[in-house]
């Protein structure tokens, strides 16, 4: 990492700052180090990770085509970079409540057809990057790139309009050392997942059709293994899953509610097990750390988990508006959007990952060229980068699934009716005569060949309208959903891979400094009225079920129950931002590196 002192004597002045240590941003910093070769123009760049260490905050288990990868990284196998795995085998299957039925990958589209790409826990690919990036840069003497983890940007500093840097303090009126805890840049790049690009999209209405989420919950096990000693016989008893990955849908998430569960086989014996739902459910109480544990009481996964030993739990969000989320305009004068900060998951194609780092590419080839031809980073010079990322392989993908989540909005009856007769079916031995069902009742009703259409996305049926993910909570919403809690009655090797909420926290490896204040509840009495209307219901707040990590709560103070938070537990999610039916409470980066420790998740 290159020294600054010397420049920031006066203020810490850099070409390129870079808001989080995401895989796009890490992206560009590697492209731009690869084609900037021009030793009379020398650039530096800052990158600024709010966790502890680059990887740190990152969530996601990825199966993740190559093909970027290599192109980023063509000296790969030399560098080791990190795969757990090659897939070679690639499942996508219904679960009933007792059985699971894989579907043929010869009906799959190839977007769901999974062999062949790389299984990445991508904690280690961002950690693998940032170290690749100091071993880079240090051989370069043209390009000086400071990493900076434990250091979260709290607030966009501009120049007029133009965003100029961040700050990396909070509270700046109670420090009056803030300006010395201020980082400039001719160009800010936000690859964080909204915790600051947020604020740039709302300050200039930069994005009129809103995001909307789901939450991925994700544990990864340690499987046991043979002795040394073990036999040839006994060793065959130890089931492996390296490569093999399977994405579900159906159990648990019975009552409509859009998500699915994902198990990916790993080196060294370890598996992960991850379920995501979708937070413009109806259903004010998903309590999706819950639904994890209701995924693995499917005998399917129970039978995988047998006698293994839980090493890591997290959560994280995900942006799904996919085509008609995305940004008007991806940046303002001095400032990009990049990967989640952007919204470029296609969720038809559980493609998020390799359409970040593409952003990144692209980026990085812009600056370059804008570098070269000593051009500023005006939005007029900077549009170049809308233009490419919507004609490259990310724009395609985006555009071919931009009424994916559509198609499930704008008919419920698709998974509120059909997908449980195709579970049912499931269970009693015969799938392919409930999609034949299925497939009458909706061909009948007129309802497949749009549904079809919008899944496909082969024809155009206009703009989509999204409303907020809260906006779809219905309070008094009655079906339920399948309990993730252990009884008397539950058998003990069951009993021993279920976790509450509260003992789950402990996998995340939380760790905050003392008086932690990061979440923001703005109008007590706003939480007063809500949980008064949920107790009504005899139904928990959504902040309360939704919460991944067991930081909010109920308190009663002077006979009155109020909203309270244990922020020590909480693992960065912001999944009761989104769920808060009256927008009351924001989630804020944690200082000093706080938060939990995903590495390895």
């Amino acid at each position: 990492m290159a020294n600054t002192t010397s420049q920031s004597t006066e203020r810490m002045q850099y070409d390129l700052v870079l808001v989080g240590g995401s895989p796009s941003n890490l992206a560009l910093a590697h492209r731009l180090l690869a084609r900037h070769t021009d030793a009379s123009k020398p650039i530096s760049i800052a990158i600024l990770e709010k966790s502890r260490e680059f990887g740190g905050h990152i969530c996601s288990g990825a199966v993740v085509k190559p093909r970027i990868l290599k192109e980023l990284f063509p000296n790969w196998e030399e560098d080791k970079f990190p795969i757990e795995a090659v897939c070679d085998e690639s499942h996508f299957s219904v679960m009933g409540e007792q059985s699971i039925w894989h579907a043929p990958n010869a009906l799959l589209p190839a977007g769901l057809k999974k062999q062949g790409y790389w299984v990445l826990t991508l904690s280690m690919v961002v950690a693998w990057m940032a170290d690749q990036l100091k071993k880079k840069a240090a051989e370069s003497e043209h390009i000086t790139v400071d990493l900076f983890p434990g250091f979260a940007a709290h607030e966009i500093l501009y120049d007029g309009d133009r965003v100029s840097g961040v700050s990396v303090v909070e509270n700046k009126d109670e420090h009056p050392e803030a300006a010395d805890n201020q980082i400039f840049g001719k160009l800010v790049c936000f690859g964080d997942k909204g915790f600051l690009s947020e604020d740039l999209v709302k300050k200039y209405s930069l994005r009129p059709n809103p995001q909307i989420w789901s939450v991925g919950v994700k544990e990864v096990w340690q499987l046991p293994k043979p002795g040394k000693d073990a036999t040839d016989e006994e060793k065959a008893t130890f089931a492996s899953y390296d490569g093999k990955v399977w994405h579900t849908m159906g159990y648990p998430l019975t009552d409509g509610s859009f998500g699915g569960g994902f198990i990916y086989g790993m080196k060294n014996n370890r598996l992960t097990i991850g379920l995501i739902a979708s937070l413009d459910s109806p259903n004010p109480n998903l309590n999706p750390q819950q639904l994890l544990q209701a995924y693995k009481k499917h005998p399917f996964v129970a039978n995988m988990l047998k006698d293994a030993t839980l090493f890591k739990y997290g959560a994280a969000l995900l942006p799904e508006g996919g085509y008609y989320s995305l940004p008007t305009q991806f940046g303002i004068d001095g400032a990009l959007l990049m990967g989640d900060a952007l919204g470029v998951l296609d969720v038809s194609n559980l493609n998020g990952v390799s359409n970040s780092m593409e952003c990144g590419k692209i980026a990085a080839d812009i600056i370059t060229e804008l570098l070269a031809n000593g051009k500023d980073f005006t939005i007029a010079n900077l549009k170049p980068y809308q233009t490419r990322v919507m004609g490259s392989a990310v724009g395609d993908s985006l555009k071919q699934g931009r009424y994916f989540r559509d198609a499930f909005q704008s008919n419920p009856k698709l998974l509120k009716d059909y997908l449980p007769e195709v579970m049912e079916g499931v269970d009693k031995g015969n799938p392919w005569g409930a999609v034949t069902k299925m497939g009458t009742k909706a061909t009948l009703s007129g309802e497949a060949f749009t549904a079809g259409a919008k899944i496909l996305g082969i024809m155009d049926f206009g703009k989509v309208k999204y409303a907020k993910d809260h906006e779809h909570i219905v309070p008094d919403y009655t079906d339920t959903l399948p309990s993730g809690a252990a009884d008397e009655n539950t058998p003990k090797d069951l009993k021993a891979i279920l976790y509450s909420r509260e003992d789950a926290v402990f996998y995340a490896g939380t760790k905050y400094h003392h008086d932690v204040n990061h979440i923001d509840e703005f109008n007590a009495e706003t939480c007063v009225a809500c949980i008064s209307k949920y107790d009504a219901l005899n139904k928990e707040t959504p902040c309360v079920s939704d919460c991944t990590a067991e930081v909010h709560r109920i308190d009663i103070q002077e006979q009155v129950r109020v909203h309270g938070m244990s922020l020590e537990n909480c693992i960065q999610c912001r999944t009761c931002q989104m769920v808060c039916p009256q927008e009351n409470l924001k989630v804020r980066p944690a200082e000093q590196g706080s938060g939990p420790d995903y590495l390895g998740l």
